[in-house]
């Protein structure tokens, strides 16, 4: 039995805690609609037909497959996570990337260009435009903080 998605949606957030990174962790889950979810981490492979939906609100509990981006940090840092994605310009499905480190978005968004051009030299392929979905979050003091981005695939063939 093969499971292949044919939907997917885009999230993300991020969220500080006082108590600890897991809790703030958990928080930006929360905030992103996927934290009532056990969340399966997946590679980066858009199937074939796969169609871009508005988020939806899945059963909890509910085994849920996901390329999930997350930094977690402690106070006074600029963290950042995110994802990138895009579909091949001959049809055959698309790819994600996903990226997290000590710094800002826009050094995030760089990696993730990077990444995406690397996944298409190795295929020799072209990919339509790059989407970005990436959260940044200076970590205020006496705090930790997460940022997360996700690629969620619901509906599955």
């Amino acid at each position: 039995m093969y499971l292949v998605p044919s939907q997917f949606f885009i999230t993300s957030s991020s969220a500080v805690s006082e108590v600890s990174g897991l809790n703030a962790f958990d928080r930006a889950l929360a905030n992103a609609g996927i934290g009532e979810q056990n969340l399966v981490s997946v590679s980066s492979v858009i199937p074939i037909g796969a169609k871009r939906t508005e988020r939806k609100d899945l059963p909890m509990g509910a085994v849920t497959h996901c390329v999930l981006a997350q930094m977690r940090g402690t106070e006074g840092e600029m963290i950042s996570a995110g994802i990138a994605y895009a579909y091949r310009k001959d049809g055959k499905g698309g790819y994600v990337a996903e990226g997290h480190l000590h710094g800002s978005k826009e050094s995030l968004r760089s990696d993730l260009r990077w990444k995406m051009e690397e996944m298409a030299r190795i295929r020799e392929i072209e990919l339509e435009e790059v989407n970005y979905v990436i959260e940044e979050l200076q970590i205020p003091t006496d705090h930790y903080g997460c940022c997360l981005a996700s690629l969620v695939f619901t509906e599955y063939e």
